[in-house]
């Protein structure tokens, strides 16, 4: 498979947000790339860091990281779904009604680490094993059309944005850092 990036049709514009935050075609080597550094930026976390809430009403760095891991699989799973070419249409999630029910703060840093180091190999894994055939089947997720590739860029991008909150809202890091 060579990787290419999802052309407009592929997905509804409220997912463009994501989509652009992946740079260049290659997603797969952006996702491999990103568990190094989000486990990196993880692992270096003062563990008084993880519960903490830059604002009232906001997530922690936990809830933010098991949001990341529930939003991967629920793309990746509509990914494997359409790339089998499964047609019945697939539900929409919320957020919000999720992070009630994280758990979160019982939750300890390493083992957030290990499930995401876990589900982005699977991820990984997953993905290297679709052909251009199945990364452009389309399929209906949310109420919208969306194919494989751009499931794909989506997962992506939305760690993406994320850790950028979290390296910027949460540590006071700029984007280099």
């Amino acid at each position: 498979m060579k990787p290419t990036r999802p052309e407009a049709h592929e997905s509804h514009d409220y997912y463009k947000l994501y989509i652009n935050q992946v740079e260049g075609d290659d997603f797969l080597q952006v996702l491999k790339d990103n568990l190094i550094s989000t486990v990196s930026l993880l692992s270096n976390l003062e563990s008084e860091k993880w519960d903490f809430r830059y604002a009232e009403g906001k997530w922690s760095i936990k809830e933010v990281m098991i949001h990341i891991m529930d939003t991967e699989q629920v793309f990746a799973y509509r990914a494997m779904r359409i790339s089998r070419n499964d047609k019945t249409p697939l539900p929409g999630f919320d957020q919000n009604d999720y992070v009630p029910f994280y758990d979160a703060g019982n939750r300890s840093p390493e083992s957030i680490i290990n499930e995401f180091t876990a589900f982005r190999l699977g991820t990984i894994e997953m993905f290297e094993n679709f052909n251009d055939d199945m990364m452009g089947r389309m399929g209906k997720a949310s109420d919208f059309d969306v194919s494989v590739r751009a499931l794909a860029f989506m997962l992506t991008g939305h760690e993406i944005h994320h850790v950028r909150i979290i390296k910027e809202r949460y540590l006071g890091m700029s984007d280099e850092g």
